[in-house]
């Protein structure tokens, strides 16, 4: 007899047990799709720039500055230069802007005429007052002294000739 240990049955081999894959990276949409959704985004883009642009061209312009407020905003400026511009320029310059002021407010030459062919022509304008009319033929005659009788000026009849121009343009009627 033969006294041998039972057999013991055979184990299957496992398969061996490998790590796990990492993650594979699947988008979601193909290419053409992208293509085309990128497209559709840019013409959405391109069509508001385009009607922004379109809308702020054809939006009526406010209503152009008055003749006063042009007048004004030159006189401003020559404001500045009271004390630095000769006083020969000067007395050109704010002749030059009372004289458009008038032309362009009250319809008369007053930047083509001489200063006695305007005060006649202003005369005969109701539009002005006694106190525009000697205002501004004070003014006139000390530009005029100033311009071609080249009498001595200094920065001081410059100022009296700004305040001047600016007093009538603030008192002249619309």
């Amino acid at each position: 007899m033969n006294l041998q240990a039972p057999a013991t049955p055979a184990q299957p081999q496992l398969p061996e047990i490998r790590d796990i894959a990492p993650p594979v990276d699947v988008f979601p949409w193909p290419l053409w799709m992208l293509l085309v959704g990128a497209f559709v985004a840019l013409l959405i883009v391109g069509l508001l720039v385009f009607g922004i642009i379109w809308y702020a061209r054809r939006r009526p312009a406010g209503p152009p500055p008055s003749p006063r407020m042009i007048a004004m905003r030159e006189l401003e400026l020559l404001r500045t230069q009271v004390a630095t511009l000769d006083p020969y320029a000067f007395s050109v310059k704010v002749s030059d802007v009372l004289r458009t002021f008038i032309e362009a407010q009250y319809g008369l030459r007053a930047a083509h005429q001489t200063t006695p062919e305007f005060l006649a022509a202003m005369t005969e304008s109701r539009e002005f007052s006694e106190k525009d009319r000697d205002l501004l033929a004070h003014f006139l005659e000390r530009c005029d002294l100033i311009k071609f009788a080249h009498i001595e000026a200094s920065s001081t009849d410059s100022a009296i000739l700004h305040e001047r121009a600016v007093a009538f343009v603030q008192g002249a009627r619309a």
